[in-house]
């Protein structure tokens, strides 16, 4: 039931996506850096620069920096505080059709490697429809599972658990 809420609600903002370079929505307005940046950093971003000559996806101020969704212990749902983030990097995709990504989805340690590899597929994968529904183009986005074998974090503890259970987004050029 939770799924098919979420995926409802990214259909229902994907629907309401507009082509203008002004905010049409307060979640628009927040998800294309609204909150302290400015109406030229803003334009600059929609039109794939980062405003000021800043690249966007580097811009470490601009949410399109930020790049790991991080999920619940096995689960494959997008959290709620993650949405915002996915959803500006399909807009991105949207907005510059040459741009791709490698979406890579990882667990922690516990589990057997070939569980691990299905979770962590399951985990790009939820990142990758969430992004399809929301403008990007199927041929803009690669998911893969790394399972168990790239974690960030070595440690055999809950806070290193949970820095493992993710899905990194990488633009081409980055893998």
């Amino acid at each position: 039931m939770k799924k098919i809420l979420s995926v409802l609600m990214i259909c229902l903002l994907s629907a309401c996506a507009s082509k203008t370079t002004q905010p049409t929505s307060e979640l628009e307005d927040r998800t294309m850096g609204g909150g302290g940046m400015g109406a030229g950093a803003q334009e600059g971003m929609r039109a794939g620069g980062g405003g000021f000559g800043m690249d966007p996806l580097r811009d470490p101020s601009n949410i399109l920096s930020q790049r790991s969704i991080y999920f619940d212990f096995d689960n494959y749902t997008i959290k709620n505080e993650y949405r915002d983030l996915v959803l500006a990097h399909a807009r991105y995709l949207r907005d510059n059709s040459n741009s791709k990504v490698l979406i890579q989805g990882n667990t922690d340690e516990r589990g057997s490697r070939e569980y691990n590899l299905a979770l962590g597929q399951r985990r790009a994968d939820s990142v990758k429809n969430a992004m399809l529904l929301s403008g990007a183009r199927d041929h803009q986005i690669e998911s893969v599972s790394l399972g168990e074998e790239k974690p960030r974090a070595a440690g055999r503890d809950e806070s290193s658990w949970t820095e493992n259970r993710r899905a990194d987004i990488l633009y081409q050029g980055e893998y």
